[in-house]
This record gives structure tokens, sequence and C-alpha cells, in this order.
């Protein structure tokens, strides 16, 4: 039998998270940049590209995926495993590589590339190896580093995906409402997390029968496991008095959107309570600032001041906030669309973005424990849309 480096498998209906004209409009905007940069073909390598460019979110588990636009083609790259799924779920074309011989991957990109070109490549996701083999394999007459431009085009969203994203945020204040529920002295932490995974779960599956189910998470923590944005849930069981960090984050055909709240067990002190008041107020006064003309750094230090002012800018732990869109805990964040001193952007409307202040205080000190509050902003033509619902603040949230 003669095997074949790479071959089309194509069966079944194709299903995308987007129409076919909201791809080609992407696609449309990325070929213009690529005739500006005088780029012949890009190959994109990474889940967020390959995902906002044709709609397939692969799961690599060790082996390389891509996506090659040229001027007149689009096809996204498999291995055999997955058979005909990266075709049903993606934009255009597809090709399956073999791996009955080394590289078989780079022999099918070739294959659409040609050789002697000019390649656009994801700088800030392929590795040194990888490249390696580009150059092997394509003899490109030139790279050029196409990330930084696709990064400035995602951070434009369209009507489709703000339909998208607000969808996704009123799934994660159904996992919000769904932990609320389950708070009580006594329960552990991943106990609460599984009842608003999977209360988020069951709202996709009903708002979009026709997706993939995939990804949705829950980070619930209690006490000193609040100090960290990002700390896993454990089996500590809550007390009264346990200050609360509430996450959620469903993902719908991989775009993530996020609730996050703090919250305090049948009670909560009057150190902590002054605390969680100023960072609810810092938080307050970072959406009145998302408006369009507004760079991401002046918003950044006016947050700083008002931290400053109260005692409390040394407790901050990293940026105001940050991109929504094609991105999750491992792939596609947005850098240059983030609340931080060295980031210029400028906000304009069909931009998304978080407000999320966060304070740790160290055990020892009153009030010690993580606050942090967390909405998601569509910037419009005079201002902002927020689009999270579930309620912040002491008021609601002393539970259990």
């Amino acid at each position: 039998m003669e095997r074949p480096q790479h071959y089309r498998f194509h069966q079944g209906q194709k299903t995308l998270p987007f129409s076919d004209a909201e791809y080609e409009a992407r696609l449309r905007k990325l070929r213009a940049q690529m005739a500006e940069m005088g780029v012949d073909a890009c190959v994109l390598t990474s889940m967020h590209n390959v995902a906002y460019y044709s709609g397939f979110l692969y799961c690599s588990f060790g082996r390389p995926y891509a996506q090659v636009v040229t001027p007149t083609e689009t096809v996204t790259f498999s291995a055999g495993i997955d058979a005909a799924q990266p075709w049903r779920r993606g934009y255009g074309d597809n090709i399956t590589y073999t791996d009955w011989q080394r590289n078989n991957y780079w022999r099918a990109i070739q294959s659409v590339t040609g050789s002697g070109k000019v390649i656009g490549f994801e700088g800030d996701h392929i590795s040194f190896a990888q490249l390696g083999l580009l150059d092997e394999f394509l003899s490109p007459s030139a790279k050029k580093d196409i990330a930084p431009t696709t990064m400035k085009l995602r951070m434009h969203k369209s009507a489709a995906e703000i339909e998208l994203i607000r969808a996704g945020a009123a799934t994660a204040d159904v996992g919000g409402y769904a932990i609320k529920d389950a708070i009580k002295a006594g329960v552990r932490e991943v106990d609460v997390a599984m009842a608003g995974r999977d209360a988020m779960e069951l709202e996709i599956a009903r708002r979009f029968p026709d997706s993939e189910i995939r990804d949705t998470w829950v980070w619930f923590q209690s006490g000193i496991n609040t100090d960290g944005a990002h700390n896993p849930v454990t089996t500590r069981v809550l007390e009264r008095g346990d200050i609360l960090s509430l996450n959620t984050f469903p993902m719908i055909s991989g775009y993530y959107t996020a609730l996050e709240r703090t919250l305090f067990v049948e009670e909560v002190d009057a150190a902590s309570l002054k605390i969680w008041e100023a960072n609810v107020a810092a938080h307050e006064l970072g959406i009145s600032l998302l408006k369009p003309g507004a760079t991401c750094a002046e918003v950044t230090h006016k947050i700083n001041d008002f931290f400053a002012e109260h005692d409390l800018l040394q407790y901050r732990s990293f940026g105001y906030g940050h991109s929504f869109g094609v991105l999750s805990h491992y792939y596609g964040r947005e850098a240059g669309l983030e609340l931080r001193e060295d980031i210029d952007t400028v906000l304009e409307p069909g931009m998304v973005i978080s407000m999320e202040p966060m304070l740790t205080i160290p055990e020892g000190q009153p009030g010690a424990g993580g606050y942090r509050e967390h909405d998601i902003l569509v910037i419009t033509e005079d201002g902002n849309e927020n689009i999270t619902g579930y309620p912040y603040g002491p008021e609601f949230n002393v539970v259990g």
C-alpha cells in the first residue's frame, strides 16, 4: 500500500460559529494587510488565529496545526486523528497530514504555499524548532511576523462577535447565580465550582445547540485561596466569615467570557467591608472611564490615583482589564488592549474590554484576602455598554 503524505477527508455538513460572510470579511481584512506588507502566504499556527479565521478550534495534544491564507485560498491543516471534524468545523478547505513520515505537516503546507514565497508567521507562537522546519520545507524568500497585525485586527469586534460575547456574558451570569445558591458553610470549593460549571454548560447547550461543548470552567476560591486571580479550585471547606472569589468562564466556539465577584460567607467584618467597598468604588470609577478616545494608560493612571488616595495602591496585583474575543486561559491574549501603564492603545467603538480591579491584602493584616469585581464592557460611540448583569458589592454578595 502506498501511504499518502497528506489527503482530503471531507464528510458531513459544515457547522460554523458565524456566517460565511463573517469569515470572508475577516479574511478580506487580513489579505489587505498581507498585500500592504508584501506577504504571499500566511502560515497561522496559533489556536486563536486559526479559530478566528476559520472557526476551527483545534486540540493540539502535541501535534502541530495550521491555517494557510493566500490571496485566493484558505486551508486548515490537521492530523489524521481528527478525521473530518476540522473540515466540518472550519471555513474553507482542509487538508489532513499523516504521520507515516516525519514532517508531513510541512509537506502538506508547502503544497499550498509553494516555495520561495514571502511567508507571514506568528512570531509570538511558532517555536524555534518549527520555524527552522518552515525555512527547510518552504524555502521562503523572506519571512514577516504577522502576529502584531492579526492581534490589532482581532481587537475590533464585528456585530456578530459582540452578539456572541453578549450571550457569553449572560451565560457567565447564569453560572454566578448557581454558585451563589450553592454557597454555605461546610461545603467544599469544588462542589460550588461544579454547580456553576454545570449550569453554564446547560445554558450553552440551550442557547447554541449546534456548538461544540468544551472548556467551560470555574475558579471558585475561598480564604487564602483568593489571593491570586487564577488560583485553581481546591477541596477547602467554606467557613463562616470567609472571603470568596466567584469566577465563571463559559467558552462558546472559542470565545471566552467572564464574571468575577467578591463574596463573603454569612458575614463580613468591618476591615474587610472597608476594603471591599473601596474596590467596588474603583470598579465603578473604571467603568465610567471606558470611553472612545481614552487610552488604556490614562484609564490605568486614574484608577491608580484613586487607590493611592485610599492608601491601597500597594495591594494592586495586575492590570485593570483586558480585551475579550477568541481567547482563553491557554491561548489568544490581545496584549495591545490591556488596562496597564505601558499600553497606549486608544479605545474605539467596537472594542470589548473588562474592568476588573483587584486588591490582595496579605495574611495577618485586617481584611486579608483577594478582592475583585469584573464586568465586560462594549465600547460604544459615546461611552460603553455593560453586558454583565450579576450584581456586585456587599448588599447582594454576603451569602450562605
